[in-house]
């Protein structure tokens, strides 16, 4: 491929990653309905005393008189003890990225995600792919993949090189390495801090999770397509020539591209993730 052809394709090809990526841990944002059990501390158990036994000659001691005590102020109870408060939440890059890789081993975490505004990215990628929006070259949440999108030519037509799909296999395997409860506990925490940034660059008051439903929902209606794919290139980028598939909303276009294979496993993700909502009263 060409350096003009590649750059044609690059923009949204990088996309395509942030689709996988961005688009599938989205939907663990949404917070747990279920409050964690109160700390209840533990009472100290009385130990009963033990009374020797009384002598044979043993005289009790006479009653004391009884004594008159004068009533005093009424003593102010002591107050309830506290929970200590909690550890600030670290929403910097270093702790999003170590909170990440507390639940996966994955080494791809190293070389996929950019690690500079990281949550500032995953706002922007979700809330333009609902809008079916391009996502700026510069806000993009992952690295762009070592190898060229590559085509062939057959009969006087060009054709989706099957090579190309393998791109984005290592960024579907770093997502299925994460258990989906492990995510739903470690991104709840982080909603506040995601709507407070939607709110900067979105409709403020609007949830976020509505912005999610919409890009997950696109993605999950995306149709599978046979292989080989026939596309042709203008003088912008590659386009389907199927007019069915190119008028899809540029999400799911960009599902497409990551070839059927991959698609299915990010459909399977996402069914999977959805029904897991769905079970938490969702």
């Amino acid at each position: 491929m060409t350096d003009e052809s590649e750059k044609k394709t690059l923009a949204p090809h990088i996309l395509i990653i942030a689709v996988i990526v961005v688009v599938i841990i989205a939907v663990l944002l949404w917070p747990s309905k279920e409050e964690p059990a109160p700390v209840i501390p533990k009472t100290p158990v009385e130990e009963t005393p033990v009374i020797p036994d009384e002598p044979d000659d043993f005289t009790p001691a006479p009653a004391p008189e009884p004594v008159n005590i004068e009533p005093t102020e009424e003593v102010e109870p002591l107050p309830e003890p506290t929970e200590p408060d909690p550890e600030p939440l670290d929403v910097s890059d270093a702790g999003v990225e170590e909170a990440l890789k507390g639940i996966s081993d994955t080494p791809e975490i190293d070389t996929l995600l950019v690690k500079e505004g990281m949550i500032q990215r995953f706002v922007v990628t979700v809330t333009n792919l609902a809008n079916d929006e391009m996502v700026p070259a510069q806000q993009l949440p992952v690295t762009a993949p070592e190898q060229s999108f590559r085509v062939y030519r057959q009969a006087d037509k060009e054709w989706i090189d099957a090579a190309s799909y393998k791109r984005y296999t290592p960024y579907v395997s770093m997502i299925e390495s994460f258990d989906n409860d492990a995510l739903l506990e470690l991104f709840k925490r982080y909603k506040g801090e995601i709507q407070t940034k939607y709110d900067e660059i979105g409709e403020p008051g609007q949830p976020f999770e509505s912005v999610m439903v919409d890009a997950i929902d696109q993605l999950l209606d995306t149709p599978e397509v046979p292989v080989p794919v026939e596309v042709y290139s203008d003088s912008v980028a590659y386009k389907y020539a199927d007019s069915k598939l190119e008028n899809l909303s540029n999400p799911q276009k960009q599902l497409l591209r990551t070839g059927p294979d991959n698609m299915r496993r990010i459909k399977a993700k996402l069914r999977e993730l959805k029904s897991l909502l769905v079970d938490n009263g969702f």
